[in-house]
């Protein structure tokens, strides 16, 4: 009676588990669609403020989240590892077939019962990122597994400088490692203490005070708590719109 005891309480907590699209080897279910543009890298961004995700070392292969994975933002740059279940959808589903996409787009919720629509996860992702783990000629929806996995990127973390007069805002691409920014702090060279910057949306981090004329440094710590300081990355000539990177890089 207590190995069924036992077993009735693993049962459970399987069923608990499940529940929530958490599968036993840590992938989790969710399901994905696809958005039609293929050739036009300037419209591959959106919510997270990437202007040009080739430009941002992301290539093609990205994707809109729901906003039960978008968290406002905070899942920008972040990789996911996508396969599409062939057991669920052998139809659609290309078999053994995985992609990494970066998170660079927010899927809203709509009022029809829509796929991003909360507590769901679901990726709408792009065309050449879709077409790897599902058959072409499928323009619905397909079933797939998904997992957070490290962001493997080419060069330094880059750092684009917006805003105007003393309104200064940064935005982090091409960033490595869990590739999703938590939290960002700026320096300028005429002073001795960090401010911390908060999220103005996307990928956007802001600071008050005119940081003009002067070397910037930035602390910037990821997701995983990972945390690298760029020592006089932006040089004191800087000026809005201009993009400079960094030596160092998440791993």
């Amino acid at each position: 009676m207590e190995m069924k005891g036992e077993y009735l309480v693993i049962v459970i907590l399987l069923v608990g588990t499940l529940s929530v699209g958490m599968c036993s080897n840590g992938w989790i279910r969710a399901h994905a669609t696809y958005y039609g543009v293929n050739d036009s890298p300037a419209s591959l961004g959106g919510a997270c403020g990437y202007d040009n995700p080739y430009h941002a070392g992301f290539g093609a292969h990205t994707a809109a989240l729901s906003g039960a994975l978008f968290r406002n933002g905070e899942s920008c740059g972040g990789c996911y590892q996508v396969r599409c279940d062939y057991w669920a959808d052998p139809k659609w589903c290309l078999r053994g077939a995985a992609v990494t996409v970066t998170a660079t787009n927010f899927c809203p919720s709509n009022n029809n019962g829509g796929w991003c629509n909360l507590p769901r996860h679901h990726f709408d992702m792009s065309m050449p990122a879709f077409f790897r783990i599902a058959r072409r000629g499928n323009e619905g929806i397909v079933p797939v597994f998904y997992r957070r996995v490290g962001c493997k990127r080419r060069g330094g973390v880059r750092f684009t400088m917006r805003g105007q007069g003393n309104f200064n805002m940064v935005i982090l691409t091409n960033v490595g490692g869990s590739g999703a920014v938590k939290a960002v702090a700026v320096r300028g060279s005429r002073g001795k203490t960090w401010r911390q910057m908060t999220r103005n949306w996307g990928a956007n981090w802001q600071s008050s005070g005119d940081l003009r004329g002067q070397r910037l440094s930035f602390r910037v710590t990821l997701l995983d708590r990972k945390t690298i300081t760029f020592l006089n990355v932006v040089p004191s000539s800087w000026w809005f719109g201009q993009t400079f990177s960094g030596r160092g890089q998440f791993l």
